[in-house]
């Protein structure tokens, strides 16, 4: 069983930062498991946003974030990160961490483990 918990989300301005954080706690290795972000709207449901395997040595964006969103990841730490720049009103969501066994992309179907979200909210 892993447990993940968020923190980081707020307020922001268009073309502003953040960076949100996921803390693991886990009876084996979090080096394991693979870590990722989705997002949730009201109109869209649920989105993937972001994935890294175990290692960090992979890693897998949806097309909306390319280029603004930076996933990583800190193993003795057992956290997980999202920076987000160029934030834009359309990035307004409730941010999930998931995280599963396995790789980047069956993260990005259907992972096991999620937090209970934090709310990004970005102002025009």
């Amino acid at each position: 069983q892993v447990q993940l918990e968020e923190s980081g989300g707020g307020l922001v301005q268009a073309g502003g930062s953040l960076r949100l954080s996921c803390a693991a706690s886990a009876p084996t290795v979090i080096s394991n498991y693979a870590m990722g972000w989705f997002r949730q709207t009201p109109g869209k449901g649920r989105e993937f946003v972001a994935a890294i395997t175990g290692s960090g040595s992979a890693t897998d964006y949806v097309d909306a974030v390319k280029g603004r969103f930076t996933i990583s990841r800190d193993n003795a730490k057992k956290t997980g990160y999202l920076q987000m720049n160029s934030l834009q009103p359309e990035d307004t969501a409730i941010y999930y961490c998931v995280a599963d066994i396995g790789g980047v992309k069956m993260l990005a179907k259907s992972p096991r483990y999620w937090g209970q979200g934090t709310q990004v909210t970005v102002s025009s």
